[in-house]
């Protein structure tokens, strides 16, 4: 059985049945992870869904923000924005059973057996594994129950900045998934900053990449995940950073890691939309 881990879609499907095409997968042995951000930017999002949604137990993939946005909208709790591409998700004919789909998804996927860790963006370096796992867990447990639209209602927004375990309520749940979906920088004081985008390099001095912070707790880990696609493919600090900007015009990226493996695959994307 092979196992592939697949950045970030969003919405790129003809980009994505080639790769699955190029990595000769085989959706009767094979199983497929991906890094989030399934939808959104790209023109085909639904079908992006359903094929994964298809997959059943051959697939893992975990929450992003283009995917939680989607969730938003749907409940009538923000509005789509002006480079927003999931009118089709919205005006679909299966729509309930996308959206249901989609919505018990996971934060975080852990596999003890490989030792890697699946996520979309990020973990605060104030978090192990299994401080991280619970956490996952009390949004996944709120997004999967009654109070899941008043929870997407209260879920924008870059404040708290930091982690605190005496945080309740919606502040709580939005410094996880700010973490979790958003997160790139931090300060050395453990404060997120959500607003630079580029590569390392080009931040402001004080900031810091979240898994180069000398006192992250979870770098025994392997952690994989999307979400910054000026990063690029990053094979280094303990993760494996797999967003390569297919949206954008760059490429969909999937590395092979089961059997200790570390064999990449990328399919060249056209470009969906400008970064500016």
């Amino acid at each position: 059985m092979a196992i592939y881990v697949i950045g970030d879609v969003q919405g790129c499907f003809t980009a994505l049945q080639q790769l699955v095409k190029d990595i000769n997968f085989d959706p009767n042995a094979d199983m497929l992870w991906f890094t989030g951000d399934l939808v959104n930017r790209g023109p085909q999002s639904a079908d992006v869904i359903r094929f994964v949604r298809g997959l059943d137990e051959r697939a893992i993939s975990v929450l992003g923000n283009h995917d939680l946005h989607l969730l938003a909208v749907a409940a009538g709790k923000t509005k789509i924005k002006r480079h927003d591409t999931i009118a089709d998700v919205l005006r679909s004919q299966d729509r309930d059973k996308l959206l249901g789909w989609l919505r018990q998804r996971p934060l975080l996927h852990h596999d003890a057996d490989l030792g890697l860790t699946l996520i979309h963006a990020g973990l605060l370096p104030q978090w192990n594994l299994d401080v991280a796992i619970g956490l996952a867990s009390e949004v996944e447990s709120v997004l999967r129950g009654p109070d899941s639209d008043k929870f997407l209602a209260h879920m924008y927004g870059s404040q708290p900045r930091t982690w605190r375990e005496d945080l309740v309520g919606w502040d709580r749940l939005r410094v996880i998934v700010n973490a979790f979906t958003r997160l790139r920088y931090c300060d050395r004081s453990r404060h997120m900053d959500l607003a630079p985008t580029g590569p390392p390099g080009s931040q402001p001095k004080h900031l810091v990449p979240w898994f180069q912070l000398p006192d992250r707790r979870t770098k025994d880990l392997t952690i994989i995940f999307g979400h910054w696609s000026t990063l690029g493919i990053w094979q280094q600090d303990g993760v494996i950073g797999l967003d390569t900007g297919c949206v954008w015009g760059g490429a969909l990226t999937a590395v092979r890691v089961d059997d200790g493996r570390r064999d990449f695959f990328q399919t060249r994307c056209p470009q969906q939309q400008s970064p500016n």
